[in-house]
C-alpha cells in the first residue's frame, strides 16, 4: 500500500484529523480481531490458519455471530487504518488485493476442511453467517 501510494504522489490528500482516524480505524480493526481470537481461546481450539484440520470446535458465539472470519475482517479493518494515514486512494487497491487473496487462498481452502470436518453444523453456520459482514 505504502509502494501504490508512492506511485503517484501527486493523488495524496491531506484532511484534518487523519491520524486521529487512522488511529481510532486501526484500534476497531485490532478490537475485532482479538475478540475473534478470544473466543477460539474460548472454545480451546486451534487459532492457527495454516491448520484448519487441527479445529477441535466450530465457534459460533459472540463475534461469529456476526462474521465467519473476524482475524482477517479485524486485518482488513486495520489495513483500511493504515489506508487513511497514507491518505492515498490508490492504497486502497491493498485492501482489495488483500481481501481477494484471502477469499481465493486462504478462506475458501479453510472452509472446505471445515465443511469436511463438521458437516452440517459448519454448513449451517455459513448459511446464518456472511464470510466478512
Amino acid at each position: 500500500m505504502w509502494a501504490l501510494a508512492r506511485l503517484a504522489p501527486g493523488l495524496q490528500f491531506a484532511f484534518e484529523g487523519k491520524l486521529a482516524l487512522a488511529a481510532a480505524i486501526g484500534a476497531i480493526g485490532l478490537a475485532v480481531d482479538v475478540a475473534g481470537l478470544l473466543e477460539f481461546r474460548r472454545a480451546r481450539t486451534t487459532i492457527n490458519p495454516l491448520r484448519p484440520e487441527a479445529a477441535s470446535a466450530l465457534v459460533r458465539s459472540g463475534i461469529f455471530r456476526w462474521t465467519r472470519n473476524p482475524m482477517y475482517l479485524g486485518m482488513a479493518i486495520a489495513l483500511l487504518g493504515w489506508a487513511i494515514y497514507l491518505a492515498h486512494p490508490l492504497s486502497l487497491l491493498g485492501i482489495a488485493c488483500f481481501i481477494a487473496y484471502l477469499n481465493r487462498f486462504q478462506i475458501a481452502p479453510e472452509e472446505r476442511v471445515l465443511e469436511r470436518r463438521f458437516g452440517a453444523e459448519f454448513l449451517a453456520f455459513r448459511e446464518s453467517v456472511r464470510r466478512w459482514l
